[in-house]
């Protein structure tokens, strides 16, 4: 039979488990990879009606790549709120309020935000603060890493939360000296809030997830996986009725993994949902069912992540005895419970782990069911690892979900807030990797952006032109070869949720093929060079064009 399309030039096959896997020709029928190897064996499987595809001397072809840990939903709703991620002073961002609070005409609408960061800003935000330039407004706004939120004082009345709230289990309530909420919630108590925050209409919610899945291909994403929002869902009647609607419409641009919150569980269980299931009614829809989600701990800017050591003090906000080695938003026995219930009913399950004591924690918890379940079970982000437990997710079939971006964020606060364990125990994809085991690649959007070659780039460089000039490289015997870092950008992803067709380009793979300039995966790799600064001219998913430059 003819071939449907014939690429020829330099491909990326990524076959076999090391390097590229060069080819020189590709043929696609059906969607998938019918052919790879020379140029000269596939002339004679072409016709007048095949689509010739020629790169150029200068790009190459790759596999489409999966984001392995990107909140679309979450990004769909921030497009839609005030934008302080670029706000470098506390004034600037009190500006973008002010001019938020002043355009919305009802004086009970809610006023919402996100990207503010106490670092940048030199000190935490106050509930005070927002009544200056927002008075009397509901505002409830994300930090940076949305694991604090910012409420206004009108936001704190409606919630109930006074003096005398106590804090919930898995958050903390931050206080002044009398004992009066500041406006600043952590963790689970950010639930207080957001739970009164009216949900994104559903029309709006389709349309926004459009719109910013169109942006993602056009970066060379053909997948995602959603690892679900920060607002409690435990009906699932939000982002799952979305993503079925725009699956089974034919009008969801990439494919999605929609994992769903732990407070989901009960509905999940009994819906009879199991991880890789359809989302809708096309059997052969871009939306499937992904893992369940749980957090072990908090994170690293809101000094919440669960550490074997106290953090280092900061002597201008010190943090009480109890606080210092993090929080435990579900303490171990908890989440162990929750993994194998959900793998009872054929679910997998990730866990955020972001100090090495919430790693090591959910490894344990993780490694019984790693047989038992649909898809591999997953640690999202090990930015703290213990040199013990490095083997463990190569031995236990657990893969690291992990997202380069981060380091370019977190680097500097890293280092001050974790010593000398965070070069020596920090962000450690080359140790790994030697393991031989799966690291997918993410990038956590909307909490860093959505495009992947700049965490790629880290992986590789780990450097960052944002940092102060002098800055050393962050453990540079933990860099990636740019190949390595490709494959857990492209192979590792899909392996994570035991897709055996997808994220590479040979023979009976899916035919999603990302043509890019050749001199991003030429080495050595410079901060913010030609890696960091990829765009693709053409995407293509399962054999068609989907975006051309």
């Amino acid at each position: 039979m003819p071939l449907d399309a014939l690429i020829t030039g330099r491909i990326a096959t990524l076959a076999g488990e090391t390097g590229f896997g060069w080819v020189e020709a590709l043929g696609i029928r059906d969607g998938r990879v019918a052919f790879a190897g020379t140029e000269v064996d596939l002339e004679t499987r072409a016709d007048p009606h095949t689509e010739r595809i020629v790169l150029e001397p200068d790009e190459v072809a790759i596999p489409g790549l999966t984001d392995a840990h990107l909140h679309l939903a979450g990004v769909a709703v921030a497009t839609r709120q005030v934008d302080l991620t670029d706000a470098a002073t506390m004034a600037d961002g009190l500006a973008r309020i002010r001019a938020a609070h002043e355009v919305l005409a009802d004086p009970v609408a809610w006023l919402e935000g996100h990207g503010w960061d106490s670092d940048r800003w030199g000190r935490w935000p106050t509930a005070a603060d927002l009544e200056a330039v927002a008075p009397g407004r509901r505002c409830a706004l994300w930090a940076h890493d949305h694991h604090a939120l910012l409420a206004s004082r009108a936001a704190l009345a409606v919630a109930g939360v006074d003096r005398d709230s106590v804090d919930p289990a898995g958050g903390v309530i931050r206080r002044d000296a009398d004992g009066e909420p500041e406006g600043v919630l952590y963790e689970t108590a950010t639930r207080l809030v957001v739970s009164h925050v009216p949900p994104m209409a559903p029309r709006d919610l389709e349309a926004a997830l459009v719109a910013v899945s169109l942006e993602v291909l056009a970066l060379g994403v053909v997948a995602v996986h959603d690892p679900g929002g920060v607002v409690p869902d435990p009906d699932l009647g939000w982002s799952y009725p979305a993503y079925a609607h725009l699956s089974e419409t034919g009008r969801l641009p990439v494919r999605v993994l929609a994992s769903f919150r732990d407070d989901a569980l009960d509905t999940a269980l009994a819906g009879g949902l199991r991880s890789g299931a359809i989302l809708g009614a096309d059997p052969d829809g871009r939306a499937r069912i992904g893992w369940q989600k749980c957090f072990a701990d908090g994170s690293l800017g809101s000094r919440t992540a669960a550490l074997l050591a106290d953090i280092e003090p900061e002597l201008d906000r010190p943090l009480p005895p109890d606080r210092r080695r993090g929080v435990w938003i579900t303490e171990p026995d908890q989440l162990r419970a929750l993994v194998e219930r959900a793998a009872a009913g054929g679910i997998a399950t990730q866990i955020h782990g972001i100090g090495d004591a919430a790693v090591r924690a959910a490894l344990d918890v993780l490694a019984p069911t790693a047989t038992r379940v649909p898809f591999m079970p997953r640690v999202e982000h090990v930015q703290l690892l213990d040199p013990a437990d490095r083997g463990r997710f190569a031995a236990a079939g657990i893969a690291a979900s992990v997202q380069p971006a981060h380091l370019g964020t977190d680097a500097i606060q890293a280092r001050m807030l974790w010593g000398a364990r965070a070069d020596r125990s920090g962000y450690t994809w080359g140790s790994i990797a030697a393991t031989g085991a799966v690291i997918a690649f993410g990038t956590d959007a909307p909490v860093e952006p959505f495009d992947p070659w700049p965490g790629i780039a880290l992986a590789v460089r780990r450097e960052d032109p944002r940092w102060p000039t002098g800055t050393p490289p962050f453990a540079p015997d933990e860099a990636l070869s740019v190949e390595r870092a490709i494959r857990a950008a492209c192979v590792d992803p899909p392996r994570s949720a035991r897709e055996p067709d997808r994220g590479r380009l040979t023979v009976g793979q899916r035919a999603d093929v990302v043509i890019i300039p050749a001199a991003c995966l030429a080495e050595p790799v410079e901060p913010g060079g030609a890696l960091a600064r990829c765009r693709p001219s053409i995407v293509m998913m399962d054999g068609r064009v989907a975006f051309e430059a």
